[in-house]
C-alpha cells in the first residue's frame, strides 16, 4: 500500500486521526504480506511499536479464493480421495480467514503472554488495545536480531545453548502443556532479545516470539496422548510411539490400522539406530510417520501438521544455533518433567473434579435407578420359564441392561457406585 493510504486504513480502522495516537509512523514498511503491512510507529506515549495493517478488500478476495479451492477440492476428492484433497484445502482457508481479523491475533498474544507469565526469558509482544481493531494491530516492538543471523551465531556457545534450550522448553509446554501453540513458525516469527553482554560480560539472551495469528489447539485427551507420543520418540520407544500416534488416527475406507501401527514403529526403530551415528532428526521422523498414513488410509488432526511443522523449526532454528545439537537430549529434561507433573496428586484431583458434575447427578439418581432396576428384575422372575436356564438368562440379560444402561448415564462413575447392581443382579438370577 502507499503510505498515504496506508494512513487512511489506520485511521478507517480506529477511527481516530493519527496524531491522536502517534507522534510518528516510518513512511517505509518493515513487511507487507498477502494479507498485511507493517510499519515501526511512536505512540503519543512515547512508546516504539509495531502498526500491523490489513490490506483493503483482502477479506473479499480470500473469501472468493476459499469457493475456489473448495471447488477444486471438490474435483480432486473424485481421483485422490487416498489423499483427502477437500479435507486439506478446507482446513488451509479456515486457518487463513482467521488472520484477517487482528482481534484474534492481539487475543492470542495476550493468551501467550499469560501462559509464560512465570518464565521472564520466554516473550510475547505486549498489545496496545486503545489502538488495536480488527484492521489495526498495535503492539510492542522486538529490538532483538532474528536467530538465522550471522549476528546469532556469532553469540557465545553458553548464550547459544541457552536459546536452544529456551526454545525447547517453550514449544514442550505450548503443545503438550497448554495445548495452545504458535502455528506458524518460522525463523522470521523468532526474536533472539538481549543479546549484549551485562555488566559482567555475560550474555543472557531471550527469546521472543511474534506473528501470532495462527494458532493450533489440542484438546485434553489429544494433548495428553500426544505427549506420551512425544516422551516415547525422545526415550527410544518405537512400540508405545506407534501405539500413540495410531491412536489419534482417524480411520478411512479400507484403513489398515495395524499394518500402519507396525510400519510407524519400523520407522522409530531405523531412526533409532541412525543416532549411533549421530544422525537423528526428531522433526524428519514425525514427519515421516504422519506421510506414511495416506497409504495406510490413516487421517490425523490438522494441528498434527501444524504441531509438526512447529517442530521442524525449534529443530531447523536449533542446528543453526548448535550445529549438531541432540534434539532428544535437549527435549527430554522438559517433557519429562512434564510428563511427570501428570501424576502431580494436585493435577490428579484437579481432572478428578472435572467429572464431578456426573458423578453427583448420578448419585442423586442411584436410588431410583436401582429401585426401577429391581422392580424389572421381579418382574422379570414371574414370567414362566420354558426351561430351568430360562429365568437365569432372562434375569441376567436383564441385570446388564440395567447396568449398562446406569454406566452409559454416568460416564466416568467410580466403580463402586455400580458394581453393586452386578451383584444385585447375581443374586436375583440364582434365586430365580
Amino acid at each position: 500500500m502507499p503510505f498515504a493510504h496506508y494512513l487512511e486504513r489506520i485511521t478507517e480502522g480506529l477511527g481516530r486521526p493519527i496524531d491522536e495516537m502517534f507522534d510518528w509512523v516510518d513512511p517505509t514498511p518493515l513487511g507487507s504480506a498477502s494479507i498485511g503491512q507493517i510499519h515501526r510507529a511512536r505512540t503519543i506515549g512515547g512508546d516504539d511499536v509495531i502498526l500491523k495493517v490489513v490490506k483493503p478488500n483482502i477479506y473479499v478476495t480470500l473469501k472468493r479464493d476459499a469457493r475456489l479451492l473448495g471447488f477444486l477440492g471438490s474435483f480432486l476428492q473424485v481421483f485422490f480421495s487416498r489423499f483427502q484433497p477437500k479435507r486439506i484445502l478446507d482446513e488451509f482457508t479456515e486457518y487463513t480467514l482467521r488472520e484477517v481479523d487482528l482481534r484474534l491475533e492481539a487475543d492470542n498474544a495476550e493468551q501467550f503472554a499469560l501462559n509464560f507469565s512465570d518464565v521472564e526469558d520466554i516473550r510475547f509482544p505486549k498489545i496496545y488495545r486503545e489502538y488495536s481493531s480488527r484492521l489495526v494491530l498495535t503492539m510492542e516492538l522486538f529490538d532483538g536480531i532474528r536467530p538465522d543471523t550471522p549476528a546469532s551465531r556469532a553469540l557465545p556457545e553458553e548464550a547459544r545453548e541457552r536459546l536452544v534450550d529456551l526454545g525447547a522448553q517453550a514449544i514442550i509446554r505450548m503443545l503438550y502443556s497448554d495445548g495452545f501453540f504458535h502455528a506458524d513458525l518460522h525463523p522470521g516469527n523468532l526474536f533472539v532479545l538481549d543479546a549484549e553482554p551485562d555488566e559482567a560480560g555475560i550474555v543472557r539472551p531471550s527469546l521472543g516470539f511474534i506473528d501470532l495469528g495462527m494458532v493450533g489447539y489440542f484438546d485434553g485427551e489429544l494433548r495428553r496422548t500426544l505427549m506420551y507420543y512425544y516422551y516415547s520418540l525422545v526415550t527410544g520407544d518405537s512400540e508405545n510411539a506407534a501405539r500413540y500416534l495410531t491412536s489419534v488416527a482417524q480411520l478411512g475406507p479400507k484403513a489398515d490400522q495395524l499394518g500402519f501401527k507396525k510400519a510407524v514403529a519400523d520407522l522409530v526403530r531405523r531412526f533409532n539406530a541412525a543416532t549411533k551415528h549421530g544422525n537423528f532428526s526428531l522433526a524428519q521422523l514425525i514427519m515421516e510417520s504422519v506421510s506414511l498414513g495416506a497409504h495406510y488410509r490413516m487421517y490425523f488432526p490438522v494441528e498434527l501438521v501444524l504441531m509438526t511443522k512447529a517442530l521442524i523449526t525449534f529443530e531447523g532454528v536449533g542446528q543453526i544455533l548448535l550445529p549438531g545439537f541432540d534434539v532428544a537430549k535437549v527435549s527430554q529434561k522438559h517433557i519429562n518433567r512434564l510428563f511427570l507433573s501428570q501424576f502431580n496428586p494436585l493435577a490428579l484431583m484437579k481432572e478428578s473434579v472435572k467429572g464431578a458434575p456426573e458423578l453427583v447427578d448420578l448419585m442423586v439418581k442411584s436410588p431410583s435407578l436401582a429401585a426401577e432396576g429391581l422392580r424389572f428384575l421381579e418382574t422379570q422372575m414371574r414370567k414362566p420359564a420354558e426351561n430351568p436356564m430360562a429365568g437365569v438368562k432372562s434375569s441376567l440379560l436383564a441385570g446388564s441392561s440395567l447396568v449398562s444402561g446406569t454406566i452409559a448415564a454416568s460416564v466416568g462413575a467410580p466403580w463402586f457406585l455400580w458394581a453393586p447392581l452386578f451383584v444385585l443382579a447375581a443374586i436375583f438370577a440364582l434365586k430365580r
